[in-house]
């Protein structure tokens, strides 16, 4: 059979397709292109700068400059911080607090939405901003109020302090952001479970949970990462070095008129390589779940 050639002319005519079935690459393809290349140099060039300078002596960075390349592997600045600030013990404490946050933020998260979202209490929509608004507070003008509660109970310098605040904290996140799916959910599976002589807790569980899953697989991620980051309230509240976080640690190698550059990229790069570790473990988590997007 002979092959039979299209030929579309005129205005409204596609894009010629070069072989393969791609797209001709138009000019604002390529500037695009550009453009993303360099904002990723951009975002790495201080990841480059910690590599590169962990692994120097200060007479190599003093010599060689910032940008260059170490002469010889030098562990000199990793082992003052592992040894001056206890990294193990940091670690432990960030990695306790961000997971029992993540948990704990995701469960009241879901408990709420589904009161909210799929239960329609009264007043749902003001309940929605106020949690909105919780969000929007900063956190420098939290900390008074939070410092004098947690001296009158007892809980200052102690980590449940700041699991209570940032559990509630993240948790008005998770709760505005699920509210707005579970408000979307289908009422015919609903209905359908109540008809099979399904509980409200049976519908949440069975029903509502394992449909939402990827979505909150990605809010318990989220919500790890971001209590990991954070250093102000720590800072605040758990003053002892033996409740002190990664980044709170890390902060103790700044001096007000001299800094070890050395030492302080060794620092941030053994701050930065568990987070990396848990991103690239629940990487396949994390995709599964934004693209997760349809209820079949």
């Amino acid at each position: 059979m002979a092959a039979t050639t299209l030929v579309v002319t005129g205005r409204g005519a596609k894009r010629q397709r070069a072989r393969g079935g791609m797209t001709k690459k138009r000019p604002a393809d390529w500037v695009l292109l550009v453009g993303v290349i360099l904002g990723a140099i951009v975002v790495m060039v201080p990841f480059y700068l910690i590599l590169v300078n962990a692994f120097k002596s200060p007479i190599d960075y003093a010599t060689s400059g910032p940008f260059a390349l170490p002469q010889a592997l030098d562990f000199s600045g990793i082992e003052k911080f592992w040894v001056r600030v206890n990294f193990p013990e940091k670690v432990w404490n960030s990695i306790f607090i961000s997971s029992v946050v993540a948990v704990l933020a995701v469960l009241i998260s879901v408990l709420n939405a589904f009161a909210i979202g799929i239960g329609r209490v009264r007043g749902r929509t003001w309940i929605v901003l106020l949690f909105l608004l919780a969000n929007l507070l900063p956190q420098e003008a939290l900390l008074y109020p939070l410092y004098y509660m947690f001296k009158s109970v007892g809980l200052y310098d102690n980590v449940w302090s700041v699991i209570i605040v940032f559990t509630v904290v993240q948790a008005a996140f998770g709760t505005y952001l699920l509210a707005s799916v579970f408000g979307t959910f289908p009422k015919e599976v609903l209905e359908a479970a109540s008809l099979d002589g399904a509980t409200r807790w049976q519908i949440l569980w069975r029903v509502v949970f394992p449909i939402s899953r990827p979505t909150l697989a990605v809010l318990l991620i989220f919500f790890f990462i971001w209590t990991w980051n954070e250093f102000l309230i720590p800072l605040t509240f758990l003053p002892s070095n033996a409740n002190q976080t990664v980044p709170v640690a890390i902060s103790v190698l700044q001096g007000d008129r001299l800094m070890d550059v050395t030492t302080t990229a060794g620092a941030a790069l053994m701050g930065i390589i568990p987070t990396l570790i848990f991103f690239l473990i629940f990487q396949r988590t994390l995709t599964r779940g934004i693209t997760a997007g349809a209820v079949k």
